[in-house]
């Protein structure tokens, strides 16, 4: 249950290298330009540093202070050590996330936390496909065609503009009027 959501949540959930960032690149041009206010939490496996060694704000994580805010004129960025290495829950995340001013928020990856998706799937890398083990995938995005249950809706992976239309449309409830219809 992800009951710090605020707003609706809609993940991104495939196996790496099927090309989950690529879309959502494309996807978010073409949300904002229907005037949905897009945030996205990014899943990363990787012990990321956004931040230098050597400089002002590395020298005070380092010194003990965490959480770290970074700001300018351009953007914030708050960094915070976690005390132990464990895989973050996407529930918690989200208390740390501000929603007031979005309409969506997008999550790449979590692919196993309970919470819509569009599980994106290309046959040729030979992953087995996630939505029959995981109930909350709302459609399937895919290369080829697939034989899919009534309650999963089939999407074209190559065609991003379907995609932000089954977002709109289907996930958020929106009209669209049809001379805004969202195209390539």
């Amino acid at each position: 249950m992800m009951n710090n959501a605020l707003i609706p949540i809609l993940g991104m959930a495939a196996y790496s290298g099927t090309g989950k960032t690529t879309l959502l690149t494309e996807l978010i041009p073409l949300l904002t330009a229907r005037h949905i206010r897009v945030g996205l939490i990014k899943h990363s496996h990787h012990n990321f540093q956004i931040d230098k060694p050597g400089k002002d704000s590395f020298r005070l994580r380092a010194a003990g202070a965490s959480p770290v805010m970074l700001v300018s004129s351009h953007r914030r960025a708050i960094i915070t050590d976690f005390p132990s290495p464990e895989e973050p829950d996407l529930n918690e995340q989200l208390r740390y996330f501000e929603q007031s001013e979005l309409d969506l928020l997008l999550i790449e990856g979590f692919k196993s936390a309970r919470f819509p998706k569009i599980e994106l799937h290309r046959p040729s890398l030979n992953n087995p496909l996630l939505y029959p083990d995981d109930d909350s995938i709302i459609a399937l995005a895919t290369d080829q065609a697939v034989t899919l249950p009534p309650h999963i809706t089939a999407l074209d992976l190559n065609n991003s503009p379907q995609i932000a239309d089954f977002i709109i449309r289907d996930f958020l409830k929106s009209d669209i009027p049809s001379n805004q219809a969202i195209t390539a």
